[in-house]
């Protein structure tokens, strides 16, 4: 038992000496965290994301992912979100870990060299897989039941340290380790995080339905907007991060941000263009000016369409009658789904089409 706890320990170690924050490990077997999946996808709450129902039965048991695993390493690094910036009454608001460089290649490639210094450490071959957000690997699962954390009702993985803005990977492996304890629960009876959701996105605590997100409606849904959703999306046009700011475990007087010896969260930060960008801003962009913006940031994954889609219904609430040409521009063109929107947009700025 000595032994193996000593290997796992110099196995965290090589996670932490590779640049992340929080390496804990879980075994890899299914687990109540993993049975829950089923009912969910039954409610209908993944929406268009039919990816996860594809391979549910990998998500529940991760042995399923890599046969012969015992064990999952899971990873976290902390993403220092810098406070909000005033911009103005036409903002266009992005979730704070968007306008930087994308998060999965950074972490990805620190993840590439744990699994390289893994085999070194072990002094034998070792099976593994990693994965960083883009797995059939259910990682706020694994992160739990690794003591990362506790997984707080609003579905993310809060530390008690280092709050909830952290980014997740996990390692799978053959290794034989030695499991962490689960850290335990400490939401109590606190519901910030459900009162202040905009879309009531929280059928009940420890529950997301995806559909009514605004992280999904604004990134992986493709069609449009639900309607009765839009002008709860307010301002946010990539993302949302209404229930980890009202999180208390994200205060800045109890969030402690880690060193950064290797410039991760330098990378991560926002580029100056994404800092406060305007909705005008944005709704000027033609292709070309977008994948110049958003050249290696997370932000491409809502592509060109979604984020103009998304663009228009904050300018239809933004009250601002002088984006009205930039709007009218789209409600005159050839792609439906956006013409929809902008004649949504005109009619909410009191302009009728």
């Amino acid at each position: 038992m000595a032994v193996l706890q000593a290997l796992t320990e110099r196995v965290k170690g090589l996670a932490l000496a590779v640049g992340f924050d929080l390496a804990g490990v879980a075994p890899a077997g299914p687990s109540p965290e993993t049975g829950f999946l089923h009912d969910w996808l039954a409610r209908g709450y993944a929406g268009e994301m039919d990816y996860i129902a594809r391979r549910a039965a990998e998500r529940v048991d991760p042995r399923r992912v890599l046969p012969g695993a015992r064990s999952i390493v899971a990873v976290g690094f902390v993403h220092d979100p810098a406070e909000r910036s005033g911009g103005g009454e036409d903002r266009f608001q992005l979730a704070r870990y968007a306008g930087g460089d994308d998060y999965h290649d950074v972490l990805l490639g620190r993840l590439r060299a744990f699994e390289a210094g893994l085999e070194a450490l072990v002094e034998h071959p070792v099976r593994t897989r990693g994965y960083v957000d883009t797995g059939p690997v259910l990682e706020r699962a694994a992160a739990a039941r690794a003591g990362l954390g506790w997984v707080g009702k609003n579905t993310c993985v809060i530390h008690p340290q280092l709050g909830s803005h952290i980014f997740l990977g996990v390692v799978l492996t053959d290794l034989e380790l030695d499991p962490d304890v689960p850290v335990a629960d400490h939401c109590g009876s606190c519901r910030a995080c459900l009162d202040a959701c905009p879309t009531d996105a929280f059928p009940e605590p420890y529950v997301l339905d995806a559909t009514r997100c605004i992280s999904y409606t604004t990134i992986e849904a493709r069609g449009a907007v639900p309607e009765a959703l839009r002008e709860d999306h307010g301002d946010w046009g990539f993302g949302c991060d209404v229930c980890q700011e009202v999180c208390p475990w994200n205060t800045r007087e109890r969030r402690r941000v880690p060193a950064d010896p290797l410039g991760l969260r330098a990378r991560l930060a926002p580029r100056a263009e994404w800092r406060a960008p305007s909705v005008a801003w944005v709704l000027a962009l033609d292709e070309e000016a977008w994948r110049r913006a958003t050249r290696n940031t997370a932000l491409r994954r809502a592509k060109y369409r979604g984020l103009i889609r998304n663009a228009l219904v904050v300018a239809g609430n933004s009250g601002r009658a002088e984006l009205r040409p930039l709007v009218e521009r789209h409600a005159e063109g050839e792609d439906p789904l956006l013409a929809e929107h902008a004649r949504w947009a005109l009619e909410r700025l009191g302009i009728d089409r």
